[in-house]
C-alpha cells in the first residue's frame, strides 16, 4: 500500500493545533519534531520546574491515505485550527515498506558493560554466558542505551544487591529492578508515575521470569516499606525534591544511587540528600553522573 506524506512548517504557537486539526481531518497519524532547534539548550520537563516551550520552529509531520486531496485536506485542518493562513508545506508518496522489519533493524542488542547485555527479542544473546536482559523499545524510558541508565546497571553490576530489597523509584521500563533481581535481590519494587510504564514494567520481569512488584507511588508507603538499596534514575530537579521521601525508604546503612543528573548539577544534588546521606559520584558518562552514598 502507498501512503501521504505532508510536512508543514509552522511556529511553535501553530504547531499542536494544527498537528491536532490534521488528525481531525482525516490523517493516520501527525508528529511535532523540530525544524531550528535552540542549540545547547537542554530540553526536559521536571517536577517543580515551569514546562519547557515547544520549539521556536516547528515540522508538523503527517501520514495521509494516499488517495487523500491534500490541497483541500490541507486548507480544511488550518481552518479547523485557527490559522489565519496556511502555512508552508509539501507532500509526497510513500512506497509501503515492511515498518516492523525497518524498525527493528535499527535496535541491536546492548553492552552495557562487562557480562550485561540488553537484547531485544528477536535477536538472539550475542554472549549466551552473559546476564541477557530481554527488553524492548517501547513507551517507557530505560532500554539501556542512554547513558544514565548505563550507570546505574554498571553500579548495579559492580555491587550486585544479593539477598538485598532494592527499590526502583521513577522505574520506566523496569530495567533496574530486572537487573537487581536477576543479580540475586530478595525483595525488588518498582515505582512511577506513569500507569502505562507500571504495566509496560510487569510485562518486562514477565519476559525475563522475574519476581518482582511495581506500583504507582500512592500505593507504596515509607511508613510500611524499607529498601537495603534505592535507585532513582530520574532527573535533578525531582531527585532534590524527593530527597525526604527517598531517604526514609532506606534502611540505616542502605545504599542509595541516583542518576539523570548533569555533571554540573551534582553538588546541588549532593546537598540535598546531605546530612542523611553522604553521597559521592560513582561514574560519570557524556556529561551525566551517578551518585551513590549510604544512609548514615
Amino acid at each position: 500500500m502507498t501512503w501521504m506524506r505532508l510536512v508543514a512548517e509552522v511556529a511553535d504557537t501553530e504547531a499542536e493545533s494544527l498537528s491536532e486539526a490534521l488528525m481531525a481531518c482525516g490523517a493516520l497519524s501527525s508528529a511535532i519534531e523540530p525544524n531550528q532547534p535552540l542549540e545547547g539548550e537542554e530540553r526536559f520537563g521536571e517536577p517543580g520546574m515551569p514546562p519547557p516551550a515547544l520549539w521556536t520552529h516547528c515540522l508538523v509531520d503527517a501520514l495521509l491515505p494516499a488517495e487523500a486531496d491534500v490541497h483541500a485536506l490541507m486548507k480544511e485542518a488550518c481552518a479547523l485550527a485557527g490559522l489565519n493562513k496556511c502555512p508552508a508545506y509539501q507532500s509526497d508518496l510513500l512506497a509501503d515498506q515492511d515498518w516492523v522489519r525497518l524498525t527493528q533493524s535499527q535496535f541491536d542488542p546492548i553492552p552495557v558493560t562487562r557480562g550485561l547485555w540488553i537484547v531485544p527479542t528477536w535477536h538472539t544473546p550475542p554472549e549466551p554466558d552473559a546476564l541477557n536482559i530481554r527488553l524492548d523499545p517501547g513507551q517507557a524510558f530505560g532500554t539501556g542505551s542512554h547513558p544514565t541508565t548505563r550507570l546505574c546497571l554498571t553500579w548495579l553490576m559492580e555491587h550486585p544487591p544479593a539477598n538485598l530489597r532494592v527499590l526502583d523509584y521513577g522505574c520506566g521500563s523496569g530495567i533496574l529492578a530486572i537487573v537487581a533481581y536477576r543479580l540475586g535481590a530478595t525483595d525488588t519494587t518498582g515505582v512511577d508515575l506513569d500507569p502505562v510504564a507500571v504495566e509496560t514494567a510487569r510485562q518486562n520481569a514477565a519476559l525475563n521470569q522475574a519476581t518482582l512488584s511495581f506500583f504507582t507511588p500512592e500505593a507504596l508507603s515509607p511508613s510500611c516499606a524499607s529498601f537495603d538499596v534505592v535507585v532513582a534514575n530520574i532527573l535533578a530537579a525531582p531527585l532534590m525534591l524527593l530527597a525526604p521521601l527517598l531517604t526514609r525508604y532506606m534502611t540505616p546503612g542502605g545504599h542509595s544511587v541516583l542518576s539523570g543528573i548533569l555533571e554540573r548539577q551534582a553538588e546541588d544534588v549532593i546537598k540535598a540528600y546531605a546530612p542523611e546521606v553522604q553521597l559521592q559520584v560513582a561514574g560519570l558518562s557524556d556529561g551525566w553522573v551517578c551518585l551513590s552514598g549510604r544512609r548514615r
